[in-house]
């Protein structure tokens, strides 16, 4: 520590201005291999952990363990915080990024959905496992939170990291409001429903493929942007929307990332060529019967199947990891089955 504060004040001297944080140095240092944006984590820890430069002991037992920068109890070495260590302001800097880093991969690795999480969500849980321990999910006193993430209660997520505040003692004050900011925070970043343009009657089949069935997926995606294999009649678009409002709510289930039709509609001429089946769903032989075929970049296909076969009450088609087959038929039955 010492070779760095002889760093640091060596660069001051030289050029004070290149340590600044609206340099470009730091802005890849502070993102580098990151796989989300944790801006709003760092943000909440320091705001509520505030800058020690010199250890303090812990408020509850009067001791250890001691604590340093912004909220740093072990070095990144792994050796303990002891009364009287001192440390520079780049130092505490340092030691809280790589902490986060460390925390996002553990979380990353334990709690469920995380890859279905905006970057906003993970922040949250981050600020929150950054002061009561990366390895809370599934343990003992946190069955509660446990319960609403592997559920994907989300809308639960905030009243469920309230209860974690240490009630009755001398910080729970403090602890109540670093919950609530990790509540919010959690809130304001949830994924947003699409607004979705459900107007059939303003699309037909001779509607540009450009014009768009949901704010993601436009007309010609479901005919794989091939003329011969244009909608023929207006009921066709009106299941397109019905299918494509349902992949408008996948894409927002899985981060947003997103969704690639690999077969939608199949003309009868195109269904024999391509050896589909004489009744397939693909033929949008009829109101209320049409299918897609679709991925989601970026996603574990295993995860969205499940998630799919828990929300769509029709037709379901399991061939996770290529795709999943999503449709429908007249009667409205619940139909599964598995390609492999």
């Amino acid at each position: 520590m010492a070779a760095l504060t002889e760093l640091e004040d060596a660069i001051n001297k030289a050029n004070p201005h290149i340590l600044g944080r609206d340099q470009g140095w730091f802005k890849t240092w502070s993102q580098g291999g990151k796989q989300g944006d944790y801006a709003s984590a760092l943000k909440l820890i320091k705001e509520f952990e505030g800058c020690h430069l010199t250890a303090y002991p812990d408020p509850l037992s009067g001791g250890e363990p001691y604590t340093i920068g912004y909220g740093t109890t072990r070095y990144p070495g792994g050796r303990r915080v002891s009364r009287g260590d001192k440390i520079t302001v780049i130092e505490a800097d340092m030691f809280v990024r790589t902490e986060i880093d460390q925390i996002a991969k553990k979380l990353s690795e334990t709690v469920p959905h995380w890859s279905a999480m905006t970057d906003g969500q993970q922040s949250a849980l981050i600020s929150f496992a950054y002061n009561l321990g990366a390895g809370f999910y599934g343990t003992a006193g946190f069955e509660t939170i446990s319960k609403r993430l592997r559920e994907r209660d989300w809308s639960a997520v905030p009243s469920a990291i309230e209860l974690y505040r240490n009630p009755g003692t001398n910080v729970e004050a403090g602890l109540l409001r670093r919950r609530r900011a990790e509540g919010e925070l959690w809130r304001s970043s949830l994924p947003k429903q699409p607004e979705v343009q459900q107007d059939p009657a303003k699309l037909t089949p001779s509607s540009p493929f450009s014009a768009r069935l949901t704010p993601h997926i436009t007309l010609g995606e479901f005919a794989l942007g091939q003329e011969a294999r244009r909608f023929d009649h207006q009921y066709q678009v009106d299941t397109a929307a019905e299918l494509a409002a349902f992949l408008e709510r996948a894409r927002t289930a899985f981060g947003g990332k997103p969704v690639i039709v690999t077969s939608g509609y199949r003309p009868p001429a195109v269904n024999r060529s391509v050896g589909g089946a004489k009744n397939s769903e693909h033929l949008f032989s009829g109101p209320g019967t049409g299918a897609v075929d679709f991925w989601i970049n970026g996603a574990d296909m295993h995860a969205v199947e499940k998630w799919c076969d828990q929300n769509w009450p029709f037709s379901l088609g399991y061939a996770a990891p290529n795709f999943v087959h999503l449709g429908r038929r007249a009667d409205g039955q619940r139909r599964r089955w598995d390609y492999s």
